[in-house]
């Protein structure tokens, strides 16, 4: 490895901006604009898009690949080995996409070869302070995973959703498309779409009203997806019977289609439990 000031000049595209003290791998491959800050390392097989900012202390290794207008703040962990004892040095990889922010000592980690070889990130998240992304995690785009949120390895967060602070998706697990974890919730199946979901032992307290009317969900659909809380989670019917009956008078709502085909396609089981009752009523055609 080589300090930026030793790097030959034709290496930097035009309007890049690397401080002296920070380190740049010559394999690794700068776009347009880029920013690296103080005592930052970029590593051999990192591919920074225009207009990504670096700050000081972070580091991003391996083979990363970064889209455009991301912003890695200071002391970011970003494409490290992953946390995992089958892991033996395999050439697996991690790809985000546009418009990203991983605050102060986010760690985000490549994937495995038994997990696929890659961690995908989509555009516009927000990865706060501490929080984790571990190996071979696929997560959407425009997710929020608040201070010292946790993804376990192989654990599939859809377009939208917010991950609480504190909060633990346990590996192989699920996050459906505009979901609501509560903070300190410790979740062991996965989390229902449209849904807010909360606790250590977690329970479903009914449709992110708030979230869905922030993105502009018509009345409609969200008297359509009550309804289907309702019927999943308050009737106290089991879940095949819950989804047979939905199957039968959502009336074509697109959003009440997106749940009904997670929760059947459930392999783990998804929180349907409701607040204050006892035992787990989860998920899929059982």
């Amino acid at each position: 490895m080589t300090t930026a000031r030793e790097q030959p000049p034709a290496r930097l595209a035009t309007g890049t901006r690397i401080h002296p003290t920070a380190v740049i791998d010559p394999q690794a491959e700068l776009g347009v604009d880029v920013v690296v800050g103080p005592y930052a390392i970029v590593g051999a097989g990192v591919e920074l898009g225009d207009r990504t900012e670096v700050g000081g202390g972070a580091q991003i290794r391996g083979l990363t690949r970064v889209g455009t207008e991301n912003r890695v703040f200071p002391q970011a962990l970003i494409g490290f080995d992953p946390q995992d004892l089958k892991y033996h040095g395999e050439a697996t990889r991690l790809e985000i996409g546009d418009g990203n922010h991983f605050r102060e000592l986010c760690t985000v980690h490549r994937g495995t070869e038994f997990g696929g070889g890659v961690t995908t990130i989509g555009h516009c998240n927000l990865f706060m302070a501490y929080s984790h992304v571990a190996h071979d995690c696929n997560v959407g785009s425009n997710v929020i995973l608040v201070n010292n949120a946790t993804l376990g390895g192989h654990v599939a967060v859809a377009d939208f959703a917010t991950v609480g602070a504190f909060s633990s998706v346990h590996q192989f697990c699920r996050v459906g498309t505009h979901a609501y974890i509560g903070g300190y919730s410790v979740l062991t199946r996965d989390v229902a779409p449209f849904m807010k979901t909360v606790g250590m032992k977690p329970a479903c307290y009914g449709v992110n009203r708030i979230g869905l009317k922030r993105r502009d969900f018509e009345p409609p659909s969200l008297a359509a997806l009550e309804a289907a809380y309702r019927l999943l989670v308050r009737s106290r019917l089991p879940p095949n019977k819950a989804l047979e009956r939905l199957r039968e008078t959502h009336q074509g709502d697109p959003q009440v289609a997106i749940l009904i085909d997670f929760v059947a396609s459930s392999a783990r089981g998804v929180i349907l439990d409701a607040p204050g009752r006892g035992g787990q009523r989860g998920g899929g055609e059982r």
